[in-house]
């Protein structure tokens, strides 16, 4: 099960899995993203290369326009997912 919200600040708290099965909710929560944001992750237990899409696709939109995501509070098995695939030349990990 994942959830998916955004505080008074514009950061975006997921908590929970964020697998297949959660791709298309995620997808639909970071749409409505239009600006530059941080996602924290410290409530995240698990991604999958589902989820990894999801944030990829999320950030090349942004991007397009200037924007991007900014991740924080990985735990380490999450941020190590991120290094190994690479995707720290990607997002801005904090």
């Amino acid at each position: 099960m994942l959830k998916i919200t955004v505080d008074s600040q514009g950061v975006v708290h997921l908590q929970g899995r964020l697998d297949a099965s959660q791709a298309e909710e995620a997808t639909k929560a970071l749409s409505k993203i239009t600006k530059s944001a941080v996602v924290d992750f410290a409530e995240l237990d698990y991604i999958s290369s589902a989820g990894l899409g999801v944030l990829i696709a999320a950030q090349k939109r942004l991007k397009e326009s200037g924007q991007g995501l900014t991740l924080t509070n990985m735990n380490n098995h999450i941020r190590d997912v991120f290094r190994y695939a690479r995707f720290d030349l990607i997002f801005k990990i904090n």
